[in-house]
């Protein structure tokens, strides 16, 4: 566990590094996301101290343009500002994925990520996406018209949506007796394309993860960068998930370090009385803490090779740590005792976000129909 730092952001120094200056930001995240929870507005402000840090094109190659940050250096960023702000961590490591799923692929000669990646550093774009949503299938509907398709849809959970420019999605196109989900990003700011405010949840009340509504909007054939037949296993996913997952775990691992930090301050003042509980919220926090780490050691710093098995390996640790940071924090808010059942206190806002880690895919019940189809030699995504 790393103990909040307090340095002034004003004095962080060019030659620190990604983790140093993620821990500078922190007491300022924290100062902030007990009000952005109260009133569930996403905190720009945050966003724009990460880009004014260069944090989202971190991870895009310096050849690119980016900040060459490793896999392993962004997911430990992630896992620090999960620790004071587990809103911002969520939003931005939304970001994150999609933008080191290309980093991947440009890694093995992908002219097209590439290209992705030189105009995301470049602009300085944000990106939103709904894959965890979509899955297999795919809200929404693609019409074939002259040189591409008119989309219409509406996309739920879209984290980090009131900051984004781009939104990286998928929708349905439906053409005789085949359906195809259609994979492309759109500019939140292009014609047909609108955020309706709806995100107002029990936990992570920061996101900015509100409905995206497309009316009619025109994706030209160029812009389409993946297809994929529907409702079936594609490889896509096997780079997917297991860039992805172990990001969002980081987030939800940093809100139960910062939970026991909390309530070990509290168990000390009450006495060794309560020092089983206290080692059980550390032992909860350590399985946590040992799957997340073996989620990144598996990655490699992208050097993994996609299979089905490294998905399987990434969403059971992904269930571990979603039940073992949920357990984790239980046993703190127990030991932090009545303080923190006001509204207002760190423990309640963080006993409601990580809540938020089961919707991520897959939920625990589908992983283990998942897993224990794989394991039987079935299709993992097959009908019974």
């Amino acid at each position: 566990m790393n103990a909040p730092a307090h340095k002034n952001v004003e004095t962080i120094a060019a030659s620190d590094n990604w983790l140093n200056i993620a821990r500078s930001l922190g007491s300022t995240f924290s100062e902030r996301a007990t009000a952005a929870d109260r009133n569930r507005t996403f905190d720009s402000e945050n966003y724009q101290y990460l880009k004014q840090y260069g944090f989202f094109s971190a991870a895009i190659p310096t050849t690119l343009g980016g900040g060459g940050a490793s896999y392993s250096e962004l997911s430990a960023v992630i896992r620090e500002i999960g620790q004071h702000c587990g809103s911002t961590a969520l939003a931005f490591s939304m970001h994150s994925h999609p933008v080191m799923a290309n980093v991947y692929k440009y890694l093995r000669g992908d002219g097209v990520a590439a290209k992705t990646l030189q105009t995301i550093a470049s602009d300085h774009l944000i990106i939103a996406g709904t894959g965890a949503n979509d899955w297999l299938e795919s809200s929404g509907n693609a019409k074939r018209v002259k040189g591409g398709y008119l989309v219409n849809a509406r996309k739920r959970f879209v984290s980090g949506s009131a900051g984004a420019d781009l939104l990286v999605t998928s929708v349905s196109f439906a053409e005789a007796d085949q359906t195809e989900i259609l994979h492309f990003a759109v500019p939140l700011a292009a014609d047909g394309v609108r955020m309706v405010e709806t995100w107002d949840t029990l936990g992570m009340r920061a996101t900015g993860s509100h409905d995206v509504i497309y009316n009619r909007v025109f994706i030209p054939d160029t812009a389409i960068v993946a297809r994929r037949p529907a409702a079936t296993w594609h490889p896509m996913w096997e780079v997917i998930l297991p860039v992805a997952l172990p990001l969002i775990s980081a987030v939800y691992v940093g809100l139960a370090e910062s939970a026991t930090v909390i309530a070990l301050d509290a168990a000390k003042r009450n006495g060794a009385v309560l020092a089983g509980v206290a080692g059980e919220l550390l032992n909860d926090l350590t399985i946590a803490e040992l799957a997340l780490n073996d989620m990144v050691r598996q990655n490699d710093n992208y050097g993994f090779t996609p299979s089905l098995d490294r998905v399987n390996d990434a969403l059971a640790r992904k269930a571990i740590v979603a039940t073992q940071v949920k357990a984790a924090v239980e046993t703190a808010a127990e030991l932090v005792g009545g303080p923190g059942f006001y509204r207002g206190h760190a423990i309640e806002r963080i006993v409601r976000d990580v809540r938020a880690m089961h919707f991520h895919p897959l939920p625990l019940r589908r992983q283990q129909v998942f897993s224990g189809r794989l394991a039987m030699g079935l299709d993992p995504v097959g009908e019974a």
